[in-house]
Parts: C-alpha cells; sequence; structure tokens
C-alpha cells in the first residue's frame, strides 16, 4: 500500500461534485496534498477553500484581486489557468468535475502529461470519447469514472471480455409515477426536486428528462468499449443498486450501497485503494424494505432514445445531441420553453445535422457552438 500522499488537484472544486471531493479529502487529509482548486466565478467559496486546504494554486474567471485572502495560492485565470493546472506533473490525478465543454481540452492536457483522471465530466466522453480514451490509452493513463453508475460497473468489471452486457440504473427522476400530460407541464421547481440525489441544476433537469442517463449510455460506450446494443437502462427508483454487469455465464453482479456520490469521489481518488471514508458504514440489507425494477417508458422519456440514436450513429452526432439539449435545458431553468420541448427542439436540431465521422478536436469545438447558435435561434420559436 502507497504511504505517501498522493498529489491532487481538483477542476471545479466549488460545484456539487468538487465540494463534496473536498469534504472526502478533509477525512482523508493524510492521504492527500491538494496541488490546485479551480472553482469557476464563485470567488468567495474558492477563497475560504483555498484558505482552508492551502493549495499551491487556485484558478477562477473573476479577477484576480476578488480572490487574495489568507493563502499563499498562486491565482491563475481562465482556460490558460486550467492549463496550466493541468500541465503540472507534480499531480498524481486531476479531478474534473467542471461542467460542460470546458472540461475537454484540460482532460486531454492531463492525459498528455501522463496524469491519472478521475472523470466527472460528462461532456469529455460525449463529445470526444473516441478522441479522449485512444489517448489515454497511449499515455497508460487511467480515467477512473466518478458518476455512481459508470463507478459501480468499474468495481463489478474484472475481465471486461467475458462480460455480455452492462446494467445502468436510473432513479426514474421526480416525473416516474406522473402522466405524461403532467410532465409535459413540469415546472423548473418540479424537476429541480430530485428525490434521490443533490446535483447542479443543470443535471438535475437531464436526471428529470433522463437525457442524463442517455449520456452515461455514451459515456459507458467509451468508458468500457461496449456496444450500445449491449447497454441498458433499468428504472430503480431506490437507488440502492447504481449499477450492475451479465456476465457471458448469466452471472449478474451489481455494485450496492447508499446514494452517496461521496463513495464513488473516494473510489475514483483513492483507486485502487480503499479507506474507511466519510460515508463508511455497514451496509444494512434488513433496513431495505424493497427493491423495485421496470423498463424505461420512452414515450414519456423520448430523450433517452435520442440519446441511443446519436450514440449509435457516432461521430458528431453526440456533439449535435450535447450542445442542443443544453442550449434547451438553459432555456427551460429560464423558463422559455417547457420541459417536453427539451425533447422537441433537440430532436429538430439533431434530424437537421449533418454527422462527421471522425471530427478533430477543432472540428468538435466548431460543430458544439455552430449547434448552440442554430439551437438558440430555434428556442426563439418556442
Amino acid at each position: 500500500m502507497d504511504t505517501r500522499k498522493r498529489k491532487i488537484s481538483i477542476l471545479g472544486s466549488t460545484g456539487s461534485i468538487g465540494t463534496q471531493a473536498l469534504e472526502v479529502i478533509e477525512k482523508l487529509q493524510d492521504k492527500f496534498e491538494i496541488i490546485a482548486l479551480a472553482g469557476g466565478n464563485n470567488s468567495e467559496l474558492l477563497k475560504q477553500q483555498a484558505e482552508k486546504f492551502q493549495p499551491k494554486f487556485i484558478c477562477a474567471t473573476c479577477q484576480p484581486d476578488d480572490l487574495k485572502g489568507k493563502h499563499n495560492a498562486k491565482i491563475l485565470q481562465g482556460s490558460e489557468g486550467l492549463e496550466e493546472i493541468c500541465s503540472n506533473k507534480e499531480n498524481d490525478i486531476i479531478l474534473v468535475a467542471v461542467s460542460g465543454k470546458i472540461g475537454l481540452k484540460p482532460t486531454l492536457t492531463a492525459i498528455k502529461n501522463g496524469i491519472d483522471i478521475a472523470l466527472a465530466n460528462k461532456e469529455t466522453l460525449v463529445m470526444a470519447g473516441d478522441i479522449v480514451m485512444q489517448k489515454a490509452k497511449e499515455a497508460s493513463v487511467n480515467i477512473i469514472p466518478v458518476d455512481s453508475e459508470h463507478c459501480a460497473i468499474h468495481q463489478c468489471i474484472k475481465d471486461i471480455s467475458q462480460v455480455e452486457k452492462l446494467i445502468i440504473t436510473a432513479s426514474g427522476g421526480p416525473f416516474l409515477r406522473k402522466s405524461i400530460d403532467e410532465m409535459k407541464n413540469g415546472t423548473v421547481t418540479e424537476a429541480l426536486a430530485h428525490p434521490r440525489w443533490n446535483m447542479g441544476r443543470k443535471i438535475t433537469v437531464d436526471s428529470a428528462t433522463l437525457m442524463n442517463k442517455g449520456l452515461e449510455i455514451i459515456e459507458a460506450h467509451h468508458l468500457f468499449n461496449m456496444p450500445y446494443e449491449k447497454i441498458e437502462v433499468v428504472i430503480h427508483p431506490q437507488s440502492i443498486i447504481h449499477s450492475a454487469i451479465e456476465y457471458v455465464d448469466g452471472s449478474v453482479i451489481a455494485q450496492i450501497g447508499l446514494p452517496s456520490m461521496h463513495i464513488p469521489i473516494q473510489y475514483a481518488i483513492t483507486y485502487p485503494e480503499r479507506y474507511e471514508g466519510i460515508k463508511s458504514k455497514s451496509f444494512s440489507f434488513s433496513e431495505i424494505a424493497r427493491l423495485d425494477f421496470e423498463e424505461p417508458n420512452y414515450e414519456k422519456f423520448p430523450t433517452l432514445k435520442l440519446a441511443y440514436q446519436a450514440g449509435t450513429e457516432g461521430g458528431s452526432a453526440t456533439v449535435c445531441l450535447n450542445a442542443a439539449n443544453e442550449e434547451a435545458v438553459f432555456a427551460f431553468l429560464d423558463n422559455k420553453i417547457k420541459l417536453f420541448d427539451i425533447y422537441t427542439i433537440t430532436e429538430k436540431i439533431m434530424a437537421q445535422h449533418n454527422i462527421i465521422k471522425s471530427p478533430s478536436i477543432d472540428e468538435i469545438f466548431a460543430i458544439d457552438k455552430e449547434i448552440r447558435i442554430k439551437t438558440q435561434e430555434l428556442i426563439k420559436q418556442f
């Protein structure tokens, strides 16, 4: 067992995953040294984190003067600051927990520098999974998934060649027991009232439409090199079984635990070691009254079908899916469109898109920009 402190940087330290990661690290402070924290424009919280954990670097999009305080960290800014953090080979691992396409280039930079990645940024693999995974393989870099579902699969798999199927569970979100009409007229407040998980606003809306699960299908395809027809989604409202795998002999192995992101975060940043952590306790089967499972209702959650379609088509189709959905979610959160319009808008934009089979990174960003502009124009018609 490695007894030295693992050196880590956290991109997105002021977000939901980032703040929980710092709680994990505080519990395991004898195991980690924080090299850098990056926190977007939340200057006050980032400054508090810097004063508490004393990293060598902090990075934000706000003015440097806003981050001055009782710390000795060098202040970096914006995307260039993220690149500098991810070029620092002092890091053993970097937790990529930023939201959106901003996570892609820093991830590639870290891979180029041989630094392992704890990945909590969906867009990195949804937009450029083929490129990212190939470069990680060439650099012998580990990409450890932080999402509870992919973390569960990672823990279950011993030999991927013997796996017949991946089974990704979904809670079903706040509209699981609502009618389609109720969902179509769902408010922002209702969509953000997730019954099991505490997440950011965008990902919570994605969970309400099941697009989040669709993006996870695409991620799983890249992480585990599994064909889409062998990735199944199952509704599991209790969120106790986080995902499972079926082996070729019919055996099914599932990862079970309480619905807490502290556990997969800790697994990702301590892998391959395990320690007693902030949420460690003996799991009680007798306290779990029941475990329910059902197939997704694709009429109520058609975005899930769009994700399968985009993933199967491949190339820039997933870039289009991600950009159109994200812009539509933002519009819904701003009360410009209804919840079900997210699907309608995304479907229309995907139907218009001419797929590029093997886009470069520059092409991926150009397509992303183009799709967002088209989506914003379409939103004005609603």
